[in-house]
């Protein structure tokens, strides 16, 4: 499947993102292409090993000549987000993506497209082949679980990479090189809430909320798009007012993914049914004019169950939730006094859920300052405890400091000057690369991050522009023959 892949180019690289399409790889399923990319790697006579997480290391020795230039490891992860519109049945675990060119940029149907990061892992294969190009030592380092919680890089074997340099191959933006970025850490919130059985009178509503864009929690959480969680609990609180009950909700499916649609069971009073569907439509209107210009796909649907419901959230127990996940912390915290621009303090409604009762929510906060994730943290405890809640921190992975007088930065500015014709934008990212994490475990290593323009990252509409393709692939063979050439002349 997507044989056109290899009639673009640069073709080597774009054969592996081929075999990267054809194999699933969400978070926590990446072993079958682990074993694909070992057996190629056999066939290749190339060194390869794995850490006690399952991390993937590959290893190439240095052109003849050039064994003592500094040692490049090019790094990025073999996860992908799994996201895919309602109405497609898409198994993650098992089908191909299947993608297609569209005016300049590739997609996939209905899915997305595992750009992130598997453009990144796909030139890194496509330079460990190609024996026409000069270098010093490569090393390539294939980490697990990154979309779902940095797992890989957090869990990292230490003393395990030689190389000095590292060349993070996982961001989003022609024209920009990327020396530092937020860290971040998931909020998990769960409660067992008392229930109670519906009345004589009551009856069940189903609300959706449908149609947003997403986008990727961090990139672009400053864009003005809605939440669905957001957005759902926002029409539940007005209808409060006819005494709904919650029976179920779902919004969102991970949390590094602006939620695109939500899904909420209610129960009522049977006279208020109508006056409650009016309220509903009326609200679709009022949020689609404020979403005016972000959002604009934003659809509320009322519907009746297919079954009744047993039980519903007792009264105060729905209105407390309700209240709570109204005041709950989202969006834009704060922006950076220090870097123009970039969002400074985040946090993003990924994954609410209640069912029979069991209530979850899963939040990620991301800063570049890692007191500001914990107060985010201490925020939903304080506000989550009223509701007699559990509050807790996990995944928790430290941001990556700018160097911005760095060597490494230095060469890179000189060869896209040279090669592109203009100077790349220096950008603080506000995102989780696993830079900060890998500098943490090999504190002496030199890192920039740079890569393909990927737009839509995280959801369906995920597309990656062909020429940038292109242009990324010659900086990236540029810079590793630039490094080569720092060879020390022998007996000098």
């Amino acid at each position: 499947m997507n044989e056109h892949l290899e009639k673009l180019s640069p073709q080597p690289l774009w054969r592996h993102f081929r075999t990267l399409c054809n194999t699933p790889r969400p978070s926590g399923h990446e072993a079958e292409l682990v074993a694909i990319l070992e057996a190629w790697a056999e066939r290749k006579g190339l060194a390869h090993d794995r850490d006690d997480y399952g991390n993937l290391h590959l290893s190439k020795p240095a052109t003849p000549g050039h064994e003592d230039a500094p040692g490049v490891i090019l790094q990025g992860h073999l996860d992908m987000v799994a996201q895919a519109n309602a109405d497609h049945p898409h198994d993650f675990t098992r089908d191909p993506l299947d993608t297609y060119v569209d005016d300049g940029w590739l997609r996939a149907r209905h899915t997305t497209l595992g750009a992130d990061n598997g453009l990144g892992v796909a030139a890194a294969l496509a330079v460990l082949e190609d024996d026409s190009l000069e270098h010093g030592p490569l090393e390539a380092l294939f980490t697990l679980e990154e979309e779902s919680s940095m797992g890989g890089a957090l869990q990292l074997a230490e003393n395990w990479l030689q190389g000095s340099v590292l060349l993070n191959l996982d961001s989003e933006d022609r024209g920009e090189v990327f020396i530092g970025c937020a860290g971040g850490a998931d909020i998990v919130v769960e409660a067992q809430l008392p229930t109670a059985e519906l009345g004589a009178d009551e009856v069940a509503l189903q609300i959706s909320l449908t149609g947003l864009m997403g986008g990727h929690s961090g990139i672009d959480i400053h864009r003005g798009r809605g939440n669905a969680n957001r957005l759902l609990v926002r029409v539940l609180r007005t209808l409060d007012a006819f005494d709904i009950r919650l029976v179920s909700y779902r919004g969102g499916t991970l949390r590094n993914a602006i939620p695109r649609e939500a899904f909420a069971i209610v129960v009522l009073r049977a006279d208020e049914v109508a006056a409650a569907e009016s309220r509903v439509l009326a609200l679709e209107q009022e949020l689609r004019a404020e979403l005016q210009g972000a959002d604009e796909g934003l659809t509320l649907a009322v519907s009746r169950p297919v079954e009744k419901p047993a039980q519903a959230l007792n009264a105060h127990a729905s209105s407390m939730l309700l209240a709570a996940l109204n005041a709950a912390p989202y969006g834009v915290e704060r922006m950076s006094s220090t870097v123009s621009g970039v969002v400074e303090t985040s946090n993003n409604l990924g994954v609410v859920s209640l069912e029979e009762g069991r209530f979850h929510l899963c939040a990620l906060a991301r800063s570049l300052r890692d007191s500001a994730v914990n107060d985010l943290a201490d925020r939903f405890r304080g506000l989550f405890d009223l509701i007699g809640a559990r509050t807790r921190v996990e995944n928790a992975y430290p941001g990556w400091t700018p160097v911005p007088d760095s060597a490494l930065l230095a060469r890179f500015r000189r060869l896209h000057r040279q090669h592109v014709g203009s100077d790349p934008a220096v950008k603080v990212i506000h995102a989780g690369l696993e830079c900060g994490i890998l500098g943490g475990k090999y504190p002496g290593l030199e890192m920039i991050s740079f890569g393909p323009s990927i737009r839509g990252a995280h959801s369906p509409d995920e597309r990656v522009e062909l020429s940038s393709v292109e242009e990324f692939w010659l900086l990236l063979r540029k810079l590793i023959e630039d490094l080569a050439g720092d060879t020390p002349v022998r007996g000098a």
